[in-house]
């Protein structure tokens, strides 16, 4: 009895065995707090417990139907989401591994032996009926082989997983920055229209005032010209709008035939005040570099399942049933049969093979660090830079709306001082220009302070809300 229990506990013991080497975080490969053109951003709030969602943070009606309708129609996440219930299953397959497989089954077989390869000269006919259950060869995973290949099976599915959330809040940032472009070369295409009619009334006037002697013929080209620069810039504008728009509906993937209103590009109300943690606080959170850190997982599981192949491989195989030479004697007295088949297997010599593939997979971790610290050291990036962005955006803003406001205001005086014969007409000119300018630039820079905060939701906020759905 004490044999017995001796060997039921090495047993146990020998099944808890891993030679996966202990799994251990890599420390994070970037500075404890963001740099000194993000701090005034990053220190301004504390996180706060609860983020917006994608519903929230975007409060245009027209941009919230087309995010929604991205969420269900696009099928580059549609890939993504199926690539999620195939590692799912794969997960499930390899996890089956660890328990035993027992299948039932029934047979028949008959067998006529000639008289000529008979022992006794005379043909001789046998039948055998069989129902049995049988065990499938069942390793004992002593090593933790199956065990870790079931861990890695299963850090590739949260992996993707977590890819699929990368693609979500990508989906979700990508479907607004589309939007909002539309919305900027609507605004800017507008601003040509009203511009090239404009000069052209302008072009008409100083058309009328060369005919009676006031203008010079030199006036009248740098009008037609004028006027013919606003018309080629309104259609560049119009040919950007419906490449946006194309691909607003690519992103989409089906556009919604009832669309409700949208805002104008400054009534969009993005928020600009998001605000970060501690580097690490927020980094770690990110769904990409959740899947770089899964990837790592598996690959320190397969060192593990890699270096339990140079160990011995029980594997047991057995059936339990009942069998007869007829059909109605199976379940009689005496007819129980059984076979077990235990099978010890110790790898001698493979020329290599098994020291290759724990190289292999040593090697594969050492990538997997490299890309997790990759990983990490890019998303510093990319929110040190949008953090820094913000800020700098919301100066030149500030800015640039002023000049817009300065030049529009100069190119009033001007032209009322051309009417009066006070100003030249290469005066009114370049104040026309530059108004035009100013105004397209002042678009453009919004449509750049809501882009940023469209990232930084997707950087920051964005992944804490859509992970917990």
């Amino acid at each position: 009895m004490n044999n017995r229990h001796l060997l039921l506990m090495l047993l146990v013991a020998l099944g808890g065995c891993s030679l996966a080497p202990a799994y251990q975080r890599p420390a994070a490969p970037i500075p404890a707090e963001w740099p000194a053109t993000a701090k005034p951003a990053a220190q301004a709030v504390q996180a706060t417990a609860a983020q917006p969602d994608w519903q929230a943070y975007f409060p245009d009606p027209r941009l919230q139907a087309l995010i929604a309708a991205a969420l269900e129609h696009n099928r580059d996440l549609r890939i993504a989401t199926a690539r999620i219930a195939e590692a799912r299953a794969q997960y499930g397959i390899q996890q089956a591994e660890r328990l035993p497989g027992l299948n039932l089954n029934a047979s028949r077989t008959a067998s006529l032996t000639p008289a000529s390869t008979s022992l006794t000269g005379r043909p001789y006919q046998a039948q055998r009926y069989d129902v049995n259950a049988s065990l499938m060869s069942f390793e004992l995973d002593f090593w933790g082989r199956v065990r870790n290949l079931n861990e890695a099976a299963k850090a590739s599915y949260l992996a993707t997983e977590a890819a699929q959330r990368v693609f979500r809040l990508s989906l979700i940032a990508d479907v607004a920055n589309a939007y909002l472009s539309v919305l900027e070369l609507q605004q800017r295409g507008k601003l040509a229209t009203d511009t090239a009619e404009g000069r052209g009334v302008m072009r008409d006037l100083i058309a009328r005032r060369r005919e009676v002697g006031v203008a010079s013929e030199l006036d009248a080209l740098q009008a037609e010209g004028n006027y013919q620069a606003a018309r080629a810039a309104q259609a560049d504008l119009q040919r950007q709008l419906a490449a946006a728009e194309n691909l607003l509906t690519q992103l989409v993937g089906n556009m919604p035939a009832d669309l409700p209103a949208g805002r104008e590009l400054e009534h969009q109300d993005i928020p600009a005040n998001l605000i970060a943690g501690l580097p690490g606080e927020v980094l770690l959170q990110r769904p990409d570099v959740l899947a770089a850190e899964q990837r790592l997982i598996a690959a320190n599981a397969n060192i593990g399942a890699a270096r339990a192949a140079f160990l011995p491989r029980i594997s047991l195989t057995g059936s339990f049933g009942t069998a007869s030479r007829q059909l109605n004697g199976l379940f009689n007295a005496g007819s129980d049969a059984w076979s077990f088949q235990p099978a010890l297997t110790l790898p001698l010599f493979d020329a290599g093979r098994t020291a290759a593939n724990v190289d292999v997979a040593e090697a594969r971790k050492v990538i997997a660090v490299a890309e997790y610290e990759k990983t990490l050291q890019q998303a510093f990036r990319e929110v040190a830079d949008l953090l820094a962005a913000r800020e700098q955006t919301a100066v030149q803003l500030t800015a640039q709306q002023a000049n817009a406001a300065a030049q529009h205001r100069r190119a009033q005086l001007v032209e009322a001082r051309y009417r009066a014969g006070v100003a030249s007409h290469l005066e009114l000119l370049d104040a026309q220009r530059d108004d035009f300018a100013a105004a397209q630039a002042e678009l453009q820079v919004k449509r750049a302070q809501l882009a940023t905060a469209t990232q930084l939701y997707k950087a920051l906020a964005g992944e804490q809300a859509e992970a917990a759905r």
